[in-house]
């Protein structure tokens, strides 16, 4: 578990005519990954944003860029988000075989980033077994991927908890992070349990201050080193 939280704003909840903008704020801010939800309105119900978008906030931004597929054709989608310059992709279990996790785990690793894999709330999490060695990153969702704004799911930290139980158990160590739901509210919860990385899409961009949430996030978790 990192000593320090790591805060990753969602662009989702930014005003599209000003990324620019977004991402500045992100940097004023002092967070640390700029979050970039990607739906295809086939694995889920909505269509967000794609490609250009992450290559645009590539030229814009130095940060980690942490893009995260909800799509239904991961293996072949990695590669795009690879060349348009994300430091971190995440695909989702449900998306892929087994096989399929670690072929694309190798792909995002070939290409020098960090993999990372993701499971719904109601996700067996023995999906991870055989794979959550080969990531850096487990994805744990707090609310059904789909759309910003919706309600944290109370069961989300004992999922962190078995996450964390079953990566100790493999000898592994990825990053947990948790997206959906979290603020002043919530965060003290998912630290508690062990997430090393928090996505907030509203709780940042909708704050009166948004330049002093991702340190308030880390006081109220009390992880702030």
């Amino acid at each position: 578990m990192t000593d320090r939280l790591i805060v990753a704003p969602s662009v989702l909840s930014a005003d599209f005519c000003d990324l620019g903008g977004a991402l500045r704020l992100i940097e004023q801010a002092q967070a640390d990954w700029v979050h970039i939800d990607v739906m295809d309105g086939h694995f889920v119900p909505n269509i967000t944003m794609g490609v250009p978008l992450v290559a645009s906030a590539r030229r814009c931004t130095e940060l980690t860029l942490d893009a995260h597929l909800m799509v239904s054709n991961p293996l072949r989608q990695i590669p795009w988000f690879l060349d348009a310059g994300a430091d971190v992709v995440t695909f989702h279990a449900e998306a892929v075989s087994a096989d399929e996790a670690h072929r694309a785990a190798a792909l995002i690793h070939e290409a020098g980033a960090k993999a990372g894999i993701s499971v719904k709330p109601k996700t067996d999490l023995s999906v991870l077994q055989g794979i959550i060695e080969e990531v850096e990153l487990v994805l744990v969702m707090s609310v059904e991927p789909g759309f910003s704004g919706q309600s944290f799911m109370p069961g989300s930290p004992d999922r962190i908890r078995q996450v964390r139980a079953m990566a100790a158990s493999a000898g592994a160590r990825p990053l947990i992070q948790v997206d959906g739901g979290i603020g002043l509210e919530t965060v003290g919860l998912v630290a508690e349990a062990g997430v090393d990385c928090v996505v907030c899409g509203n709780a940042f961009f909708k704050a009166e201050d948004p330049l002093s949430v991702p340190g308030a996030l880390r006081a109220a978790a009390g992880r702030e080193a």
